[in-house]
């Protein structure tokens, strides 16, 4: 297929594995869905600065912003961070 020349250019990994290293470009998958808005693991903020820290050109966040923003204060913070940059 037309991706196999990209395969070696590309990393998929959970946070922990890359811990320690950078990327030029980081997409963070925060999708955590769900009828009660828990969040579960994304609670831990150490793991969260792990990602975002590791992107040294762009950083991409991917998530629920109804079940982030309504589950935890720091999620909020930064939505209205993202928000605050559009404008």
């Amino acid at each position: 297929p037309w991706t196999k020349p990209f395969r070696r250019l590309l990393s998929v990994n959970t946070v922990d594995g890359f811990q320690g290293q950078e990327r030029d470009v980081i997409i963070i998958s925060l999708v955590r869905n769900n009828d009660r808005r828990q969040i579960g693991f994304l609670r831990d903020l150490r793991r969260i600065n792990v990602a975002m820290t590791r992107a040294r050109m762009k950083l991409i966040i991917v998530g629920d912003v109804p079940t982030l923003t309504s589950a935890h204060p720091f999620y909020r913070r930064l939505h209205d961070y993202i928000n605050s940059l559009g404008q």
